[in-house]
């Protein structure tokens, strides 16, 4: 029964929210309507790696390479070829699929530290790489594209079109990963976090979910990158330099690993938290993003789905006991 009324409020909770997001592009300027869509664009990322860390319990400094990997192959696709942006979604997400299992291999063998060192090679290697085929990707100038246009029948501005492809292309990627995780492979991935040894003990080919995890977490990556092309409307290798790798498992810590909240609370303040912190103090930006961060950690611990959720069951508390003490 507690599990049909939580079940009952998450449906809830979701389509409010749903039902708020429709409704913000309409409400807010376009400044802010872009600062919304690169949260769920980030949010997507996210959920990727949440995947990967939260979910599998192996680790990964290189998600920012996926993302700029994704980027670029939208990019290349639309500028050098003039693909239709839409075709750039599947060719994106089965190249970092494609990468993604191709890391996943040496990864097996690998944990903790030196799977972490592993994956931030990837990143460090990615920004020389993508300025060296200039003839590809415009080298350390980047590309500058053409932003998807709103077919005139939406009657939308582009920052609302590009707000609203943001915003499907997320929830298609959560109902994805909430498939993954209901099925037998997310059971057999939580099986792989909690004990490796226990889990393969019980039959889980450890090899072949681990590789998968990282294939799925770098596909969503991908795609997130992809959309982020049609957004910016511009890509360069710098904007996929180390410092993204690292801010997107700051924001996945800080959101919540492993919670379904996680995801889209770290897109959030990897969206807004560093400009945050450069309005605070423009002199060193990166100190107080720091101190952000560890004040977050501090202050909830399982990040801020945890706390959000430890303030819902306050609340309820509250509310039953109100009732209580009226009775």
């Amino acid at each position: 029964m507690l599990e049909l009324v939580t079940a009952h409020r998450q449906t809830l909770a979701i389509a409010a929210l749903l039902v708020l997001a429709c409704s913000a592009p309409f409400q807010l300027v376009p400044f802010r309507t872009f600062q919304l869509a690169m949260a769920m664009i980030y949010a997507i990322a996210l959920l990727g790696l949440n995947l990967l860390v939260g979910h599998t319990g192996q680790i990964s400094l290189g998600h920012g390479a996926f993302f700029g990997v994704g980027a670029y192959s939208a990019a290349v696709l639309m500028d050098r070829w003039d693909a239709p942006y839409l075709a750039t979604v599947p060719v994106a997400a089965a190249v970092t699929f494609a990468l993604g299992l191709a890391l996943g291999v040496p990864a097996l063998r690998l944990r903790g530290l030196y799977l972490a060192l592993v994956t931030l090679s990837i990143a460090i290697f990615l920004v020389p790489l993508l300025k060296r085929v200039e003839f590809l990707t415009g080298g350390s100038m980047g590309l500058t594209l053409a932003k998807p246009a709103a077919p005139a029948w939406t009657g939308l501005a582009e920052d609302q079109w590009l707000y609203f492809l943001a915003l499907v292309t997320m929830a298609v990627s959560f109902l994805l990963v909430a498939g993954i995780l209901r099925s037998r492979v997310g059971r057999a991935l939580h099986a792989i976090r909690d004990n490796e040894v226990a889990a393969e003990i019980m039959g889980v080919r450890l090899a072949f979910y681990k590789t998968l995890a990282f294939a799925f977490s770098a596909m969503l990556a991908g795609v997130a990158g992809c959309v982020y092309t049609w957004v910016i409307g511009f890509v360069s290798p710098d904007s996929f330099a180390i410092g993204l790798s690292v801010t997107l498992l700051a924001g996945l810590v800080v959101g919540g690993l492993g919670s379904h909240w996680g995801p889209v609370l770290g897109g959030l303040f990897v969206m807004y938290i560093p400009s945050f912190a450069q309005d605070v103090n423009q002199a060193a930006p990166g100190v107080t993003f720091g101190l952000l961060i560890i004040a977050v950690m501090y202050l909830a611990p399982n990040g801020l789905a945890g706390l959000a959720g430890r303030a819902a069951r306050w609340l309820e508390h509250l509310v039953r006991k109100g009732k209580t003490n009226a009775h």
